[in-house]
């Protein structure tokens, strides 16, 4: 019975992969950048090198018999193709599970990267023992991973969760998925500077308005400064991020929402916000129930999420 297995993570930027033990121990971590070209090829011959590097860190004796793998995709529930993975457009209609497992010689399981986040966190992390949940992470779109009686739910197509499309805003900005309004079009990392930069009109005397190159965590830090055009960035934020966990609550009836990514770092300035829609809208009692917490697990919800998925493959024990 499989008591280690080989997990990774893909990103837009960074691939990250570790050798996980049962416990969720990391055994050996390793990370390099991904292509730039992020072309199939280039990211397939990565993880391949990467996956050698991490086997040959393995102690005499130990085997490896799986290989979970969180990428951010939409991923067919029936098959394991990638249906779509905006940030890596070269992976779409890619069975890359199979290709991997030719290569490899291992069982691979692929998940979605908002998914394995959830998993990371119910397993060892904020929502750990919590039967039904909700991870939201922040990040440069919006993702979700959702739990409901202890089990990830994917959904028939494999694009249950997708927070980040929720319509917040019915004539809003236009959205990479097609509509107009989507939640990650104002909570997201790229939502903050869009927003900083919409507003800056208002604001002449804020350091964001001659529209030099800034960060996210730029504007964060001038909120924590009482800069009022930071200050009403991070309002938009949790207001839109509050309506949209309003809804949810009402129809999950949730215990716990967990939030993550980079820029729920901005969390002290928008989560009252957030807390002021779900009072509003929410259904008193669940809205009271659900409670908002950080996550705890950081870069390694990805990790550990997919090495999750990967031992269901093969039971441990």
């Amino acid at each position: 019975m499989a008591t280690i297995t080989l997990a990774a993570d893909l990103g837009g930027t960074n691939l990250r992969m570790a050798v996980v033990g049962s416990g969720g121990e990391i055994l050996h971590r390793s990370r390099a950048a991904t292509p730039p070209s992020r072309s199939r090829n280039e990211i397939v011959a990565a993880i391949v090198r990467m996956a050698g590097e991490c086997m040959n860190s393995l102690e005499p004796g130990s085997e490896v018999s799986t290989f979970g793998l969180a990428v951010p995709a939409i991923i067919s529930s029936s098959d394991g193709t990638i249906f779509s993975s905006p940030n890596l457009p070269d992976l779409n209609g890619f069975d890359m599970a199979s290709d991997l497992a030719n290569r490899l010689k291992l069982q691979v399981v692929l998940e979605n990267d908002a998914n394995a986040a959830a998993a990371g966190e119910n397993w060892l992390g904020a929502s750990r023992g919590v039967e039904s949940s909700l991870c939201v992470t922040l990040g440069t779109g919006v993702g979700g991973g959702l739990f409901l009686g202890g089990r990830l739910i994917r959904g028939i197509d494999g694009t249950a969760g997708e927070v980040g499309h929720i319509t917040v805003e019915p004539d809003g900005y236009p959205c990479g998925c097609g509509s107009n309004g989507c939640l990650e079009q104002y909570a997201s990392a790229t939502a903050i500077l869009h927003l900083t930069r919409e507003f800056a009109a208002k604001y002449p005397d804020s350091p964001f308005g001659g529209g030099t190159n800034f960060t996210p965590a730029d504007v964060y830090e001038a909120g924590k400064n009482g800069d009022p055009l930071s200050l009403e960035v991070f309002e938009s934020v949790g207001r839109h991020l509050g309506i949209a966990l309003a809804g949810l609550i009402n129809v999950l009836n949730l215990e716990i929402i967990v939030l993550g990514g980079g820029a729920s770092a901005g969390w002290d300035l928008f989560i009252e916000h957030v807390r002021d829609q779900i009072r509003k809208r929410a259904f008193r009692q669940p809205g009271e129930r659900a409670r908002l917490v950080r996550a705890k697990l950081g870069d390694a919800a990805g990790i550990l999420g997919a090495a999750k998925v990967a031992f269901e493959i093969v039971p441990v024990g």
